[in-house]
């Protein structure tokens, strides 16, 4: 795809959302940060980005929040920080519809942060290599690297070392309780397992979808425990992440529309799909 072709503002590049199919908390380092299997999947909805060239060096964000300081948008972030170590004196204008709801546990705002990166470097015709955008990525955030990538992944380390999985493409029901669950609140409490045993690739596709963070998580919000203990009278209701969102696979969508239309009126909901292959690689990497 052409530099100007990407520049064309009719032009939009998704940022999908991911669910953690698992979460275990193994170890923690020397620096804080918690050593994790996880699993990530993406799902078939997403934010929406559109980016114009300019020449003048400014990097500019328009997007449809109103709570969230410019400067602290990681959609923004990556383009500073892009901008910064490649010494491009190019410039960009970004329009950012969001979609996906924040503080869920679907990754929205790295998903936004890694469509920036993989765009402007073709935008602004940097070259530069997976691995090194995956470096860029993890300095903003650990679930930004997975977005790069692109695939569903197995993914230990802080999130970082990723061996890609195929793995069912289910419908999910997702339900979405009127909370914000702090990933950095569960991460630091007290009450938090770090010390679970590693497991393989192999128990994981065997049934073995334990979240670590879900205990806390439960205690510290009521509006969470109230959504998964709907949702798990007639599902494996999981946590995605730190949540809000919970989460149950469906073989088919209608059996999922079909447990949406029953949920109680103080929940929100929606179903989508899980997807193994990124809808932005698609776009920017057709095989």
């Amino acid at each position: 795809m052409s530099s100007r072709s990407l520049s064309d503002e009719n032009l939009a590049f998704p940022a999908p959302a991911k669910l953690n199919l698992m979460l275990r908390i193994i170890g923690r380092r020397s620096d804080g940060y918690h050593q994790l299997q996880t699993v990530f999947q993406f799902l078939d909805i997403h934010d929406q980005l559109r980016f114009k060239l300019r020449n003048d060096g400014r990097i500019v964000l328009h997007d449809n929040l109103s709570d969230l300081a410019q400067t602290d948008n990681l959609c923004y972030r990556a383009a500073q920080e892009l901008q910064r170590l490649s010494g491009s004196r190019l410039g960009v204008e970004i329009r950012l519809q969001k979609q996906l709801p924040m503080g869920a546990g679907l990754g929205g705002g790295s998903s936004d942060a890694a469509t920036t990166l993989m765009v402007l470097n073709q935008l602004w015709e940097l070259s530069l290599s997976a691995p090194e955008l995956m470096k860029i990525a993890l300095g903003l955030g650990a679930d930004v690297p997975i977005f790069i990538h692109g695939h569903a992944a197995w993914a230990e380390g802080i999130g970082e070392e990723l061996t890609d999985i195929e793995i069912p493409e289910n419908w999910y029901l997702l339900l979405q309780p009127a909370c914000h669950v702090s990933t950095a609140d569960i991460f630091s409490h007290p009450d938090l397992t770090r010390n679970s045993p590693r497991i393989t690739i192999r128990a994981f596709l065997q049934g073995n979808c334990h979240n670590d963070c879900l205990p806390v998580v439960r205690r510290r919000h009521p509006d969470v425990a109230q959504a998964l203990d709907w949702l798990n009278q007639y599902a494996d209701a999981r946590l995605t992440g730190t949540g809000a969102c919970v989460f149950a696979a469906f073989a088919d969508r209608q059996s999922a529309h079909d447990l949406l239309a029953k949920k109680p009126a103080s929940l929100d909901g929606f179903v989508a799909r899980g997807i193994n292959r990124s809808p932005l690689k698609e776009l920017l990497q057709p095989e």
